[in-house]
């Protein structure tokens, strides 16, 4: 066992304690409440990183929460990768449904209970005490490392495009690794190659100027409900699942063979997948599985629909106004921009005299991304979850979005390589969110191992 393998080792009982420390700070970046708290875990993080011997770290302010950076550059002839996470936590309601309070980590079985300890502060920590095992064992890392640790990746990170395109010259490298990832179970590798994009609108229809009485005005004008139903309704197919908004498919490329085998390769099984939802049957675009579909195949869907009396009983109105909320996840090609003025253009067709219909862009949107499966960097990565886990890891995605990849690649012209700890079925957004112990502890040693193969020769 190397020297930075045996201080690990030596020190887990206080990184475990660190780490509660780290999950006690309410950093909740959703609730302006919370807005001194999410501060307190910038400064914690900075300061474990002094601790540690991580070089020039600064918090970056922004207008709402800050981005922790730092950096090791002693390593020349060597890659520079720059590692990402983030501090902040989702709410914790329902309260009732924690068995501990949310922020008084509890340790049971050998998992850590507590927001934030899988989504991302348990990922986020591990290669922040990689380095440190490092530096005071050897005096160095073997590679050259930066950090970008953020404040506001549960908001979707508002204000860090600024700080990226105001700082590329600091932010640049070979490409980044991700911590805000995971593994596919506990014994088992995964690369994440492809995220999804986002962007979504909300309508309006306004009819009369007040509620009026269904029995002496129906039949004589336009029902807002009625003419919302209808442009809803029309924006999906019927039985082919397809998505009828004009232009919308029109950037999507088709899935190659090689991608649908990758896809393919990954365990699934549909029928625990159905049962597990409680529904008697899948639906979606024909053609595609179920998981092609998930991961890698666009969707709109209609997140919320509402108007007129909902009340306990009956109320013989007719509506003056009726809303609905409708977002797209995007798959690679696609661009947000362009795909909100397709509904935008789709609600103005679908839009009847009588009526005044309002379209609004919301405010969460971010790029598709999808990494080449033979990065560099997903390279060398494969072969250390190869060597750690002793098989070949699963390359996956997701229908969720990470902004920051995208942005990155953006404004950067870097790749972002998956290499966080957590688990699916660590609760994460919901109550009684853990983090595994052992995983906490093996993605220290990946980490390290990671980072040693990297300083490797080309060819080695």
């Amino acid at each position: 066992m190397s020297d930075w393998q045996d201080y690990l080792t030596q020190n887990k009982d206080r990184f475990l304690n660190e780490l509660l420390d780290f999950l006690r700070i309410r950093s909740i970046s959703s609730l302006s409440e919370h807005a001194t708290d999410v501060q307190k875990a910038a400064e914690w993080t900075a300061n474990r990183m002094r601790e540690a011997g991580i070089e020039n770290v600064q918090i970056m302010p922004t207008d709402v929460h800050s981005v922790v950076y730092g950096d090791w550059l002693h390593a020349p002839g060597k890659p520079t990768v720059m590692i990402y996470g983030h501090y902040d936590t989702q709410p914790v309601d329902p309260l009732n449904l924690w068995t501990n309070p949310p922020f008084e980590p509890t340790i049971r079985d050998g998992r850590i209970y507590a927001r934030g300890a899988s989504d991302d502060k348990g990922s986020l920590l591990i290669p922040i005490l990689t380095c440190e095992a490092f530096l005071n064992t050897e005096g160095k890392l073997p590679i050259n490392v930066k950090f970008f640790l953020e404040g506001q990746e549960e908001i979707g990170s508002p204000q860090v495009d600024k700080i990226v395109a105001n700082h590329r010259d600091l932010l640049a490298c070979d490409f980044v690794l991700s911590a805000d990832s995971g593994q596919f179970n506990e014994t088992q590798g995964a690369l994440l190659v492809g995220l999804k994009g986002i962007c979504g609108i909300d309508i309006t229809v306004k009819g009369a100027k007040t509620d009026l009485h269904s029995g002496v005005y129906g039949g004589s004008i336009r029902n807002p409900l009625h003419v919302l139903a209808d442009i809803v309704a029309s924006m999906h197919g019927g039985a082919d699942g397809k998505i009828l908004v004009d232009g919308f498919y029109d950037d999507v490329a088709p899935l190659s063979t090689a991608e649908r085998e990758q896809i393919a390769a990954v365990p699934y099984d549909e029928g625990k997948y159905q049962q597990e939802l409680g529904v008697d049957e899948l639906f979606g675009e024909t053609g595609y599985t179920t998981r092609e579909r998930v991961w890698a195949r666009p969707t709109l869907e209609l997140n919320g629909m509402w108007g007129g009396f909902q009340g306990e009983g009956v109320k013989t109105v007719l509506p003056n106004e009726a809303n609905a909320k409708i977002t797209c996840r995007l798959v690679v090609n696609q661009d947000p921009e362009r795909i909100i003025r397709c509904l935008f253009n789709h609600v103005e067709k679908h839009t009847p005299r009588g009526v005044k219909v309002t379209s609004r862009k919301n405010t969460f949107s971010s790029l598709p991304y999808l990494i080449p499966a033979d990065h560099p960097g997903n390279r060398t990565a494969a072969a250390v979850l190869t060597e750690l886990y002793g098989k070949p890891p699963y390359y996956i995605r997701t229908g969720g979005s990470v902004p920051v990849c995208a942005l990155f690649l953006q404004e950067l012209g870097i790749y972002t390589v998956s290499f966080g700890f957590g688990l699916g079925d660590e609760q994460y957004h919901a109550p009684d969110e853990f983090f595994r112990i052992s995983s906490f502890e093996r993605g220290r040693i990946a980490y390290g191992m990671l980072f040693a193969k990297l300083a490797e020769p080309p060819g080695a």
